[in-house]
């Protein structure tokens, strides 16, 4: 295969760049390469029952890579959210976590650009389980990727909303950790996707990094003093990357928080001019595509004052419905049941806490796990709830196989004749696909209509 015609402007702007081989570079590029990465849920998955020929991917934990990328449209454990499809590279996030943080106290977070939800996924399964993580994306298209796979991964403590970052400069000192994964002229996904080269120029950069300090200075407010920025793109140039960790410390007064990286990792340590720390992956050096990622601790806040808004006390359960929905929900589980609208809602108690201080400034689209409707005194399962980790053991299940259980993502009618009548939860290989009700003469898929698979099977 030809090499990829990469932007000769690209190719200059990096030989200044530590550990930049323009040779390797090029020849890495002469073949889309294809390395998947995955990270399981370990909520959902036992560690134990993994296949022990994976390879781990070292800076992060329930994460390995495949040796050839299956079709995962097609694999029912992926619509079960009992794993996430992700680069490995922007796995080291959870290194910033593990060394920077206390992860067995509860914290705040936002991850303020995160569509398709691989960042947000990953920092859930690291949190406490009584934190609050917000996954925020304004882009309504990816916002429903992103409620979609977060719905999946099944976690009550996650608030979606959809906002420009400027609507999160009133919550001042709130979060205690916010993590930017900024839009970016998208350079490291040259050999994920060709038609990226396309789209690059010097103009994309210089707007990315316009655009990348408007978005940091918008949200930084919302910090709290001492707290950390985890900043990150899929770009490498240095005009998205060390001009903008210098612009952080010179123009935002943000002391530079590096990490321990193992030598045998073969990331490049960035140090600036300034002598802010960054870590840039080459794909000729790590197994991964080109990725860059820096962290900052706030060291002062400087107060802005805003008036609060009055906002509507949020409507909790009655006690009687709290009753019905506790029949569905694991007696360990400290939820606390909101109502929204006809859905009822189970959140932890820091979500529950926040919220109406969130509703004051954000346009939120979910609230920790929707359990569904009460109608003649009896719930009408969301599937969210059904591919939660809250859901009592004792429902009735009924295993399908691999054609029922496509059938059933599908959204196709499935026979299952000899199925008691009933709420029945559907499980492939043990693990939850959603809910039927099974009439007797018919099943009912509740499956999500939006969310069915259109794609036809491989003819092998």
């Amino acid at each position: 295969m030809s090499l990829l015609k990469l932007p000769e402007a690209l190719i200059e702007s990096l030989h200044s760049c530590k550990d930049f081989d323009e040779n390797a570079f090029r020849q890495c590029h002469a073949q889309v390469e294809s390395i998947t990465s995955i990270r399981y849920n370990p909520k959902k998955i036992n560690s134990s029952s993994l296949n022990p020929e994976l390879k781990p991917v070292p800076w992060a934990s329930n994460a390995f890579y495949l040796k050839e990328r299956p079709s995962f449209t097609l694999d029912p454990l992926l619509h079960a959210g009992c794993y996430y499809v992700q680069e490995a590279c922007s796995m080291f996030l959870e290194q910033y976590f593990q060394q920077l943080t206390d992860l067995t106290k509860p914290m705040k977070v936002l991850d303020l650009c995160a569509a398709p939800g691989g960042k947000s996924t990953h920092i859930a399964a690291l949190l406490h389980q009584n934190s609050l993580l917000v996954s925020n994306e304004l882009i309504a298209a990816r916002n429903a990727i992103l409620e979609e796979n977060l719905v999946k991964w099944g976690d009550e403590k996650i608030v979606i909303t959809q906002n420009d970052a400027k609507d999160f400069t009133p919550l001042e000192q709130f979060f205690d950790i916010i993590v930017v994964d900024a839009p970016c002229s998208g350079s490291g996904l040259f050999r994920k996707d060709p038609n990226a080269i396309k789209e690059w120029s010097t103009d994309s950069v210089n707007l990315c990094s316009q655009r990348q300090k408007r978005i940091l200075a918008a949200v930084l407010p919302a910090l709290k003093e001492n707290g950390l920025l985890i900043y990150s793109t899929c770009s490498y140039s240095p005009s998205e990357n060390e001009e903008i960790l210098d612009w952080l410390s010179d123009e935002m007064q943000m002391q530079s928080a590096p990490v321990e990286v193992a030598a045998e990792w073969n990331i490049s340590t960035v140090l600036t001019t300034k002598g802010n720390t960054g870590y840039r992956f080459w794909p000729y050096k790590t197994k991964g595509e080109g990725f860059f990622i820096g962290a900052f601790q706030k060291i002062k806040a400087t107060p802005i004052q805003y008036t609060r808004h009055k906002t509507k006390v949020l409507q909790t359960a009655t006690k009687d419905e709290i009753g019905m929905l506790s029949n569905w929900i694991k007696q360990d589980a400290a939820c606390c049941f909101l109502k929204h609208q006809d859905d009822f809602l189970a959140i932890n108690r820091t979500v529950f806490e926040e919220l109406p201080r969130l509703k004051e400034y954000l346009y939120i689209k979910l609230a920790g796990i929707t359990l569904g409707q009460i109608a003649k005194n009896n719930l009408v399962p969301a599937h969210a709830l059904a591919v939660s980790t809250l859901l009592q053991d004792n429902i009735a299940t009924i295993a399908l196989t691999y054609e029922q259980a496509m059938q059933y993502l599908r959204k196709n009618e499935l026979l299952l004749p000899n199925a008691p009548k009933g709420w029945l939860l559907v499980q492939y290989e043990n693990y939850p696909l959603g809910f039927i009700k099974n009439l007797g003469n018919r099943c009912n898929n509740y499956y999500p209509k939006n969310w069915r698979i259109l794609m036809l099977p491989d003819k092998n």
